[in-house]
Formats: C-alpha cells, structure tokens, sequence
C-alpha cells in the first residue's frame, strides 16, 4: 500500500463513518418517532448509540480481527482526547459554562465508570462476564437518564438532546434505507480506515495500542471535536461538557461491553501511563468545572498542552 493509498484509505474511511453515523441517526431517530417514542427518549438512547456507532463499530472490527489493543487503545484514547483535547479546544476558543447536574451527577459518574474499567483491565483483559456488567450498566444508564430527565424538568438538558432528532422526522419506508445504508457505510468506513491504520503502525513501528491510542482515538473523536468547536463559536457552550461526559461513558460501557461480549478484549501493549493518563483527565476535570462552573480559557490551554505532550510521549 502506498502512502497516497494509505492517506485515501484513512481519509475515504473517516468519511464513510461520519456519513454512516449521520444516516443510522437519521434513519433510527425517524423511526423510533415514527412508531411513538417521545423526542426526549429518542435523543438521550437514540442518537446517543448513533453518534457512538463510530467507535463501535471500529473497536468491535479490531477485536474481532485479533487486534484487541487498537480496540482498548480506540476507548481509552478517545476518553483522553475528549476531555483533554476537545474540551481543551473549545475552552480555549470560548470559556465553557456548565450545568451543575453535570459536576454534582455525570462527571462523578464518569470517574466511577472508569476506576471500574480500570480494575476490570488489572488482568490485561476485558473478559465477556465484564463486558456484559458493561452492557447491564449502559442499559441502566440510558433508563435512569430518560427517567431523570423526565422528572427534574430541566429545559436545557432536554432541549441538548431534542437538538439531535431529526426535526422533520422520515416516513417508515424512507428511514429504513437510512438505517440499511448508514451501517453499511460504517462498516466498510471502518475497515478502510483500520486496515490504514494497521498499515502505519507496520511502516514506522508503532504499537496497535499506540495506534488505536493516537490515529484511531482522534480520528473517531473528530465528530465531538467539530461539534463542541462550533458550539463554543456560537456561543452555545452549556452543552459541550455534558456531552463529552456522556460519550466517555458510553465509550466504555457500550463500545466495550459490546465488544467484549461477541469477543473478549486483550491489552498487551496498554501501558499503565495511557490509564494512568486516562484516570487523570477525567479527574481533573472535576476541580476545574467546579470553579464557578465554568471551564475557563486558561485551564482550556493546560489541557491541550498536556495532550500535545501525551501524544508527543507516545510517538516512536
């Protein structure tokens, strides 16, 4: 493969996943709405899945292929560039506010989630007994999320997640070809796009895991990347740390759960920097958010530093 093939493998690859999520979003929240579920339902489990489907679909292709380590690599370098980077972006272009039930609920949450991953990956695997404790879990999530929402009321939280649901839902016959042609696209987006990755890590030396870690974790974080950018620019900032929260959670509790189910997940190559690296981000995000509930432009600016130097630490 040459590097022109390899950069339109990666850049061809990336699109196709991008265009899949959008279509299986389009197609199944036009469904769900089309058969009764509420909008709110349909945002907060819906698209939630839909905009995970990415990363799903690329770890669950690594595992299955033997390359567990761009799978756990995918997870846990996507929970790093989301907060340190995304955030950090969107920080640095626009101090973002934060709704106090994210830092008194969803980023305690978060830690747990991760402190349990990160004792369930003591013994270098993610076996199919934890991996369905994951699946239990992102099931309990997404009842007591609808169930919360409902309850408290909150306008804004309600509208973050109304704002991903198609407005002029499709008919029945037009959404099921959404759906058929967005998972289509996601699969053979993500083959393209590992079967690059998978090729740059034999020509320069790189690990699986420092490639799932770095290409691979940045590359499906892009979507977030883009949206919490262009939400910071536009002044809509509240939402951006709640839904970088939530897609660390789903990251872990879906995307491995799935995964370690239809395949157990080993992590050879995952140092314990990268979770130590992992664990650090998502608690310090806590003392930050705290201060006024806002995260301002210079603790923006610390985050992305300390992930140019994590990214730079990993590189051969």
């Amino acid at each position: 493969m040459t590097l022109v093939e390899i950069i339109i493998y990666i850049s061809a690859g990336l699109l196709m996943l991008f265009a899949g999520a959008e279509g299986l979003i389009r197609g199944s929240s036009s469904l769900a709405l089309r058969v009764g579920i509420t909008p709110l339902v349909v945002g907060l489990i819906v698209v939630a899945f839909g905009t995970s489907s990415p990363e799903l679909v690329v770890s669950l292709k690594a595992a299955i292929e033997g390359n567990g380590d761009i799978s756990l690599g995918n997870v846990i370098g996507s929970n790093i560039a989301n907060i340190a980077l995304v955030l950090g972006v969107a920080a640095f272009i626009r101090p973002l506010k934060v709704n106090a039930v994210v830092i008194r609920r969803e980023i305690p949450l978060m830690i747990f989630i991760s402190l349990i991953f990160v004792i369930f990956l003591i013994n270098r695997e993610i076996s199919r007994i934890e991996g369905i404790i994951f699946f239990i879990g992102i099931i309990v999530y997404s009842i007591v999320s609808v169930f919360l929402a409902r309850k408290e009321k909150n306008k804004d939280i309600e509208d973050e997640y109304i704002e991903g649901v198609a407005k002029k839902p499709l008919k029945i016959w037009q959404a099921i070809p959404f759906i058929i042609i967005g998972l289509a696209l996601l699969v053979y987006g993500a083959n393209l796009f590992l079967e690059a990755s998978v090729e740059i890590a034999k020509r320069i030396g790189m690990s699986q895991a420092v490639i799932g870690l770095t290409i691979v974790a940045i590359g499906t974080s892009l979507p977030e990347l883009v949206t919490s950018s262009v939400a910071s620019i536009k002044k809509e900032t509240d939402i951006a740390i709640g839904n970088v929260v939530g897609s660390n959670v789903f990251n872990i509790l879906l995307i491995l759960g799935v995964t370690a189910i239809i395949i157990p997940i080993s992590a050879a190559e995952i140092t314990m920097t990268d979770i130590i690296v992992m664990m650090v981000t998502a608690v310090i995000i806590l003392p930050m958010t705290w201060t006024k509930f806002t995260l301002n432009r210079l603790e923006g600016a610390f985050l992305l530093t300390g992930y140019i130097i994590y990214i730079f630490y990993l590189l051969p």
